[in-house]
Parts: C-alpha cells; sequence; structure tokens
C-alpha cells in the first residue's frame, strides 16, 4: 500500500521531499510493527498500535533511517518534533486508505492526540556570527565566491536548502533563475509554485562575483547555478559547506533553517510587515511567521515595551 500511496502522491504533484518524508514514516512503522509482532493488515492496525509507535519515538526507541536493527528493542533515540511529524504523516495515509476504499473500518487515529512538541526556537545568528562566516570564506577562489554568494543569500532571503540549491542558471536572463538587474530569485516552493524572491545590493554584488568566476569552471555548462569540484553542487553538498565554514569561522550549529530564523526576526524588528515576509519567504499561513519570528520575540517585545511603556506616561 505504500507504493500505491507514493504514486497517489506523485499524481497529486506533491513534493519530492514530502513523499520522502510519508514513505520514511510509513516503512518505519511497517517495520516496528513487524519488530513486534503487531498486527500489519491495513484493518489490523489500530490506535493502541499507532500509540505504542508513539511513545517509542518519544522515549528513545527508534530505528535508522537504513531500517536496520541498532538497539534490542529496534530502535534509537528521536525527537518529540520527529514524533509529531510521523502522527501527521500516519494520519494523511490512513485518511488516504479510508478514501480508496482499502480500509474499512474506522481512523484508527481518531483519539490519537498529537505529541507536544516543546517550543524551543532556535538561537538566531548574531551579527558577529554573520560576520564571521563571511570573513571565512572572504578569499578569491571559486569555492570562497561561491560560498560568500550562498552565504549572502541565505542572510538575505532564509530561502529552504531545496529552494537554494534548485536555482537554475542560465546567461541568456530569459531562460535564468537569476535575474542580477532586477535583484530577483526566481524560487520553487515545496509544493511546485514559483515565486521572486528579491535579494539586497550586497547579495547581488556577491552573486555576480561568482557568477564571473563560475564562467571560469570546467562545468560552466551546467543548468545548475551552483558548482562544485564535480559539477552540480546538491543539497548534501551545501550542508557540508555550511558546516565547514562554521567550524573555520568558530560558529557552532550552522545550517540553512536557521538563516531562515534569523532572516524573519531581522525582517520584524526592523519593522517590516508581515505580509511582505508571507510573499519572500513563500508562506501562505500568517501562523508561519510566528514560528519562525518567535526565535527572538521576547527581545523584540521588550524592546518595544522600552519605546512604548504605557506607564510611562503617567
Amino acid at each position: 500500500m505504500l507504493d500505491s500511496w507514493a504514486l497517489a502522491l506523485e499524481s497529486a504533484n506533491r513534493s519530492g521531499h514530502t513523499v520522502v518524508s510519508y514513505m520514511l514514516t510509513g516503512r518505519q512503522f511497517c517495520d516496528y510493527l513487524e519488530h513486534h509482532s503487531m498486527p500489519q493488515s491495513v484493518n489490523g492496525v489500530d490506535a493502541p498500535h499507532i500509540r505504542r509507535f508513539l511513545v517509542a519515538c518519544l522515549q528513545g526507541c527508534w530505528k535508522d533511517e537504513d531500517l536496520k536493527v541498532s538497539c534490542d528493542c529496534g530502535i534509537v533515540p528521536r525527537t518529540a518534533g520527529n514524533a509529531a511529524k510521523h502522527w501527521r504523516n500516519l494520519r494523511a495515509f490512513f485518511y488516504w486508505l479510508i478514501k480508496e476504499g482499502d480500509r474499512t473500518r474506522p481512523h484508527p487515529m481518531a483519539n490519537v492526540q498529537p505529541p507536544t512538541v516543546p517550543d524551543n526556537p532556535p538561537d538566531v545568528f548574531a551579527d558577529e556570527e554573520l560576520r564571521a562566516l563571511l570573513k571565512a570564506c572572504s578569499g578569491s577562489t571559486h569555492a570562497d565566491r561561491r560560498d560568500t554568494a550562498i552565504l549572502r543569500i541565505l542572510m538575505d532571503t532564509g530561502l529552504r536548502i531545496a529552494g537554494i540549491t534548485d536555482i537554475r542558471y542560465d546567461p541568456d536572463p530569459d531562460k535564468s533563475d537569476v535575474l542580477l538587474k532586477q535583484k530577483l530569485l526566481r524560487v520553487r516552493l515545496k509544493g511546485g509554485d514559483t515565486i521572486l524572491v528579491p535579494i539586497g545590493k550586497n547579495a547581488a554584488r556577491d552573486l555576480d562575483r561568482y557568477i564571473r568566476a563560475r564562467a571560469r569552471h570546467a562545468d560552466a555548462d551546467c543548468a545548475w547555478l551552483w558548482l562544485g569540484k564535480k559539477g552540480r553542487l546538491n543539497k548534501s553538498g551545501i550542508q557540508q559547506m555550511l558546516k565547514r565554514r562554521g567550524k573555520q569561522a568558530s560558529v557552532r550549529n550552522v545550517h540553512a533553517h536557521r538563516f531562515r530564523h534569523t532572516m524573519a526576526d531581522d525582517w520584524l524588528e526592523a519593522g517590516g510587515s508581515e505580509a511582505d515576509l508571507m510573499r519572500i519567504a513563500g508562506w501562505k499561513s500568517r501562523e508561519m511567521v510566528g514560528r519562525y519570528g518567535r526565535a527572538a520575540a521576547d527581545r523584540r517585545a521588550q524592546a518595544s515595551h522600552a519605546r512604548l511603556s504605557p506607564g510611562d506616561r503617567i
């Protein structure tokens, strides 16, 4: 049934990332049922089995992504956030099974509460940390110019790792996702929509420097913007680059999603509108503004109170 669900998701034009997430949850759940001698049929699974699966996840018994048993109970530690993701994915799976008529019993998760995820937003980057990262790649090599451009774009836009990885480049602006004169990038969102994301003067300058260096690369004809030693720099390559530059700059926890939180916080602190932030970030719900802007919300609220304190007027 998981293979059939994957086909249904693909035909509905769900993003590749979403399909991978759903399939990973499904495989791990099925493997857990088998490992613990629980029902493995579509109609045999019920709420208690799903609860045990989620409890195991929350208590630190979970399985490696390659599904190889790594401890006596078959699983290794996971987070509350992952448990909540598995809850959402399984709920969608059983909704699909019922809609397709393959499950004739009621939804098994009708009374299964989602795991509570602690509200622990990641720290945003301090300005000195961002400066240190830029200094770490301030040279003139192809990699230095490429990494500087990537950092500038992440600082400016908070793009998801997939969004920045999938930017295409062609010297013909009509065929390219890079519109330097307009200071815009054409970005594909998770759901398949395309938006134009603005970048600032510094990001445009450093992106131009990289493109000039890129023209001398052996794979300059590649359709993708970011190039490594062996052609296209993929998602894993960008993640490794961020980790490496963070180590060089003595900045911990450097990853694309932290830039996304930092950009949202900086935007709101500078007085930027929530509606504009939603357009730039590609969000369709104001809930996302709160989620990504909460990392330093207390600090912003305290600064606002110092400026607007109601009691100070008396």
